[in-house]
């Protein structure tokens, strides 16, 4: 099969694109947090690569294209942000205060899970990254010594995890403030958690885009402290 599929340059293309469809159907029949389409469609990719024995280098020829779109799609977000600018004026400093917050939080969390369960420091520098968004992720593991690979399998699973649970939270926590939802959706679990901070409300979505990129921002910067004092 892969000799079959080696010669096919989109098929891995095709299987992600595909996978999604289906996954977005599925949403859209069943409701709920848990009929996450991100998530199903992962689900799915893998299950056929198992069922079919397709290795990964294979499927990689076609998917690595979809990869080209995602610092541009992160970028788009800006759309919705730049229609609530006002907001972001009146509320700047609370906004870039629970922003840090949030950074400080993930990057302190990791710090001590490392030093609990004994992480050496490239596996310490791998989940790091975690809450921010792949394309940025990426490069922070990859200069700093980390496991690419599994640096980019946290980031997917803070975001789906985030995206479904989120609305749950907030209302544990009784957080009603419609910035403040989208502060901690976004600097939490970066753009997948943001397609679910849309769901709820545009000004949720500006302001979790907003948190996509100066969380980013912020984790380059202070990543380098953290590992230093690791």
């Amino acid at each position: 099969m892969n000799n079959i599929l080696s010669s096919s340059t989109f098929f891995g293309l095709f299987l992600t694109l595909a996978t999604y469809v289906l996954a977005m159907g599925i949403k859209k029949r069943f409701k709920g947090g848990l009929v996450n389409p991100l998530l199903i469609a992962i689900v799915l990719c893998i299950a056929v690569l198992l069922l079919f024995r397709i290795d990964y280098g294979t499927y990689n020829q076609g998917a690595r294209y979809i990869s080209v779109l995602l610092t541009p799609a992160t970028v788009c977000l800006a759309v919705p942000l730049y229609m609530q600018l006002e907001k972001l004026k009146k509320n700047f400093p609370a906004i870039m205060a629970g922003i840090l917050s949030g950074v400080l939080t993930s990057l302190g969390s990791i710090f001590l899970m490392g030093k609990v369960f004994g992480f050496s420091r490239e596996e310490f520098i791998t989940f790091l990254p975690k809450s921010i968004t792949t394309a940025i992720g990426m490069s922070i593991s990859e200069e700093m010594g980390g496991f690419v690979a599994i640096t980019v399998t946290a980031i997917i699973i803070t975001g789906v995890f985030g995206n479904i649970i989120c609305e749950a939270i907030l209302k544990l926590f009784g957080i009603r403030n419609r910035i403040a939802k989208g502060i901690a959706i976004g600097t939490a679990s970066h753009a997948i958690g943001t397609s679910k901070a849309m769901e709820i409300g545009e000004i949720e979505g500006a302001m979790s885009s907003l948190s996509i990129v100066v969380s980013g921002i912020l984790t380059v910067i202070l990543a380098s402290l953290f590992v230093g004092l690791y």
